[in-house]
């Protein structure tokens, strides 16, 4: 006995095409083709799922549907993209599930700046082809993110732990904190500035700024000099070959006298400031000129002289260490002024750069502004006319060139309308102007005037009623406008019957798929059921014959009766078995009946398909023809 099919199988119901069964519940192996190049497409988009971490598409239970989807449903949610679309993928969809899905993800990728373009139908037709790039670029934008977000969310993940947990590195830092803190501190109250000397109360009030700088520098026992750059300077020249002649010997002589001369001037300065201090508790045991100018009082002149005189010896004494603490104090006072009257040039022509900068980029920001909505405005007059071209193809012919010339006498009428407005009011002004002119001059009778004015006005009433009455007509022939125009949107265009015709298809496979497997189970629960009625006959039977068997073979009546049972029992069999037979037999050749039947409905399937094929064609060879006719009609 065959083994009977699994009562568990179901057909997928996104699955194209149901699975058939012959009469028995098995499944019929049917030949089928598939295109290579979609095949690859789909290992190429598995792959790159794979590679961007999407591991459900291994799963081989899923269909390819919810791989792909799944797919792309995840890449858009890695990504971190800000959408008002809820993206809630769940396997094994029904087909209104699967549209609204398909939908929603078309929607969101023009918002994420996708430059490609792609369908509803396309996805849920599985379009490998045009899935693929797609599906490349949405990798591609969610490894850039997990890219970009890597840093902050190891950084994030760090904090987060440092809150609660810490390192034995740690623990060993903040041991070891406390003392290096007070080890610091204790080295900077050691070598913190000491106050040496301190300016006198009676001493005057310093209007030079450098001269403010070298005094606070002197309170703290710091002198500012020359620089080592004059030093250096003296030093190459000393190392230069004395062979360049007496021509090079006289500039540098004099530039060592002018170093000189500068040299004696800073330190006359430095020992006039420092008899104006005073010498700090920690320094009174020292001897300085303040002290010394004190002790002697009204014999200043003769200190300054021996002051001046110490300095000039101290000078020769110490002539290279002079040289390196002092530098050339007056160029670098021109230069720091010339440099300061160029920033301040610098920073006038920055200021009208930057006035003028503002203005070339209002004006740019206002001309992006006009460029945007112009084209904006441009792309919808094409879009308006496409939509236009493609109601005039598929609108009837007559009823467009009906259309057509109502809206020529429209326009004509509204043109004429506005050419008689127009005219009227010249007309109005010329006769003001006329009357204007003729009243300074009137010596008219009054009563001409008035058969005048009544004259004007029976014109202008004829006029008005003229006006009203093309006003009317305007107003018939603009309803009459709008009423073919809503029969024409009435007509479903060509797309929308594509799309319904699709969508009614998907609807009846899903039905038949669903039906068929119905009466699989119809069938296979009255075959099961028949089943299990033969089999408790022939249980009841096997029980009969064991328990009546002892008590027939107790005589030889008993047991020529119970042998005549037997056969009349299996003679009754054999009767079933030959009338299940016959009904097989019926079964079959029904079976071959509707076989014949459904080869017939096929062949006719395909003809109406080529007939369907060969009538679009036809229909597009009439519309070309008749287009050509238009146009030669026009010229």
């Amino acid at each position: 006995m065959a083994a009977a099919p699994s009562v568990f199988h179901r057909v997928r119901t996104g699955s194209k095409v149901g699975a058939q069964y012959d009469q028995d519940g098995n499944l019929i192996q049917v030949e089928t083709r598939e295109d290579e190049e979609q095949s690859v497409k789909l290992a190429e988009i598995l792959e790159l799922l794979l590679a961007a971490g999407y591991f459900r598409a291994r799963i081989k239970g899923l269909s390819p549907f919810d791989k792909v989807v799944g797919g792309m449903t995840w890449c858009i949610t890695t990504c971190n993209f800000d959408i008002d679309v809820d993206l809630l993928f769940q396997e094994n969809s029904t087909i209104g599930q699967k549209i609204a899905l398909t939908e929603k993800i078309v929607s969101v990728l023009p918002k994420m700046m996708c430059p490609h373009c792609l369908e509803p139908h396309q996805i849920q037709g599985l379009d490998y082809i045009h899935i693929f790039p797609v599906i490349q670029w949405l990798v591609k934008r969610a490894i850039e993110t997990r890219e970009e977000m890597g840093d902050y969310v190891r950084a994030y993940s760090i904090s987060q732990f440092q809150k609660t947990h810490r390192l034995p590195e740690d623990e060993e830092f903040l041991q070891r904190k406390d003392k290096a803190v007070r080890t610091v501190l204790d080295l900077l109250d050691v070598y913190k500035p000491q106050r040496k000397y301190r300016r006198q109360k009676d001493a005057g009030e310093l209007l030079d700024e450098d001269s403010r700088v070298h005094s606070t520098l002197l309170e703290y026992g710091r002198r500012y000099g020359f620089s080592k750059e004059s030093k250096q300077d003296t030093v190459d020249q000393r190392k230069a070959p004395l062979a360049s002649g007496s021509q090079a010997a006289a500039p540098r002589m004099a530039d060592q006298s002018d170093q000189g001369h500068l040299q004696a001037v800073e330190e006359m300065r430095i020992e006039t400031l420092m008899t104006s201090m005073a010498a700090m508790a920690n320094e009174e045991g020292k001897l300085t000129a303040s002290a010394v100018g004190q002790i002697v009082g009204l014999q200043s002149e003769e200190i300054k002289q021996i002051v001046s005189e110490y300095a000039e010896k101290q000078s020769e004494l110490s002539s290279e260490e002079r040289s390196e603490r002092y530098g050339p104090l007056q160029q670098h006072r021109r230069a720091v002024a010339s440099l300061n009257k160029e920033i301040q040039q610098k920073t006038k022509e920055l200021v009208q750069l930057q006035a003028k900068y503002e203005k070339v980029k209002t004006g740019c920001d206002e001309a992006k502004r006009n460029l945007t909505e112009a084209t904006e405005h441009s792309e919808k007059l094409v879009r308006e006319l496409k939509s236009l071209d493609e109601l005039e193809e598929q609108a009837d012919i007559s009823l467009l060139e009906k259309l057509s010339a109502l809206v020529t006498t429209n326009e004509k009428l509204k043109q004429q309308e506005q050419e008689f407005r127009t005219h009227c009011r010249e007309e109005m002004a010329r006769l003001q102007q006329n009357i204007e002119e003729l009243n300074p001059v009137s010596g008219q009778d009054p009563e001409e005037e008035k058969e005048r004015n009544q004259l004007i006005e029976k014109q202008y009433n004829t006029d008005r009623e003229k006006l009203q009455k093309i006003r009317l007509l305007m107003a018939q022939r603009n309803r009459g406008i709008a009423i073919l125009q809503r029969k024409i949107d009435e007509v479903p265009s060509r797309a929308e019957l594509t799309q319904y015709q699709k969508r009614f298809i998907e609807l009846y496979s899903q039905v038949s798929a669903t039906h068929k497997e119905t009466k699989q189970f119809f069938t296979l629960y009255n075959t099961l059921d028949d089943k299990k009625v033969y089999l408790e006959k022939e249980v009841n039977l096997l029980n009969s014959i064991h328990d009546n068997f002892h008590q027939a073979m107790s005589s030889s009546a008993a047991r020529e009766q119970f042998l005549r049972q037997m056969e009349q029992i299996v003679e009754g069999i054999k009767q079933s078995r030959i009338k299940m037979e016959k009904k097989k037999q019926e079964n079959k050749m029904r079976r071959d009946q509707l076989n014949d039947e459904y080869l017939e409905l096929l062949d006719k399937q395909r003809l109406y398909f080529k007939t369907v094929k060969d009538f679009k064609e036809e229909c597009r060879k009439n519309e070309m023809l008749l287009s050509k006719l238009r146009a030669k009609g026009a010229s």
